[in-house]
């Protein structure tokens, strides 16, 4: 094409090539003379350098289960960023000692003033039993299975989960029974002392733990009679609900608890304004319906107002990890689980914490307590309110 030719390619073996074969093999020879000899120590070098990258793999690669010996068995150890891995390690490391420590001055002060033995502050004292345990047991828990394989088998795992269960559900029983309390005690205050006594407490307090047991136990059948059923290697420790009794856990877990506690404090408030109103105007005579009833006195105002805190502070602190149970989105669901699961357990260290800004009394117990004055004899009579 414009006059320039294109080289013809001639096959192996044709004329040109048959031309050439003095200066292939002289080439050929020329090669073999600069090659390098490779001997067999050499082989067995590159052969043992294989041999060592492969076991360097599979050490790596052991080291990252959760068992090694098992292989194909055995789970793979979790890792996590590093924002999950520092809000575990606030909570396993401060936030699960706190708890514990602030629930323990709880029951002690409850239980050791003669005073404080009132049928509200008995509720408190199971609430602080409710919110140690989660601090005891699911909190650092949950932080050991997002850094590390579950070791104590799917018995213990069982048993695990069981406490978790059963710590959740007593505190929204304890809740529960802290909103009717006060909804006697404010909205009628005449039939307080005849309705709520010590006695009929007692024996609410010891329905909701043993309804919260039964409660735990009837979710997590399938898991507890059949432990590691769900369990696809070695290491793993979770729980898995059926349809049904999932329903059945946010119905009575979160549905019903929240439209109790939500309306009866809607009802506390509503009585409790409209007296407020009635005592800074120094109204003495109020209508009719109001003195059969019965006016709450200052002290069961300022109760219900602190309960009120307890109560707003327990469903921010719930709403979030019930709600991530609705969602569909597998991704989200996995991303913030963790931290739903962390601001619910928080809400046991919250309770006491309110304790001791709005109730003088728990600050002064706290003051008794480390100045070791409550193992002074007669110190259960110490005028605390």
């Amino acid at each position: 094409m414009n006059g320039t030719t294109l080289p013809r390619f001639r096959p192996w073996g044709g004329p040109e090539r048959r031309d050439n074969t003095v200066h292939q093999r002289w080439r050929r020879e020329r090669r073999d003379d600069q090659r390098p000899e490779i001997n067999s120590q050499q082989v067995v070098g590159v052969i043992s350098h294989s041999e060592l990258c492969l076991s360097l793999m599979e050490t790596y690669e052991e080291a990252e289960l959760c068992f090694p010996k098992l292989l194909n068995a055995s789970c793979q150890k979790p890792v996590n960023s590093q924002v999950k891995n520092l809000i575990l390690h606030i909570l396993l490391f401060i936030f699960s000692p706190m708890t514990v420590a602030l629930n323990l001055l709880v029951i002690i002060t409850v239980s050791h003033f003669r005073q404080l033995h009132t049928p509200t502050n008995l509720i408190l004292l199971s609430l602080a039993v409710s919110d140690l345990l989660v601090g005891l047991v699911p909190m650092p828990g949950e932080v050991y299975l997002h850094f590390n394989c579950w070791f104590l088998g799917d018995l213990m795992c069982s048993s695990y989960n069981l406490i978790t269960y059963v710590s959740v559900s007593a505190s929204v029983g304890n809740m529960v029974l802290i909103s009717i309390d006060r909804f006697i005690a404010i909205c009628d205050p005449l039939h307080y002392t005849h309705k709520v006594t010590i006695t009929r407490v007692k024996v609410h307090v010891c329905l909701c733990w043993f309804g919260s047991v039964g409660f735990s136990i009837l979710i997590l059948n399938d898991n507890l009679t059949h432990p590691g059923k769900y369990h696809i290697c070695y290491g793993q420790c979770f729980v898995i609900i059926g349809l049904i009794a999932r329903i059945i856990d946010l119905v009575f877990s979160f549905f019903l608890p929240i439209v109790v506690i939500v309306v009866l404090y809607m009802s506390v408030f509503v009585v409790a304004v409209s007296q407020a109103r009635a005592m800074r105007s120094h109204i003495t005579a109020i209508t009719a319906q109001q003195s059969v009833k019965g006016v709450a006195n200052k002290s069961e105002l300022k109760a219900a107002r602190t309960l009120g805190v307890l109560v707003l502070v327990f469903l921010n602190c719930y709403c979030p990890y019930f709600g991530m149970l609705f969602t569909e989105d597998v991704a989200l669901h996995n991303a913030s689980f963790s931290y739903v699961t962390f601001l619910l357990h928080l809400n046991s260290c919250l309770n006491p914490l309110i304790y001791a800004l709005l109730y003088p009394w728990f600050r002064k117990a706290i003051k008794l307590i480390f100045t070791l004055q409550i193992l002074q004899p007669g110190s259960s009579e110490t005028n605390i309110l």
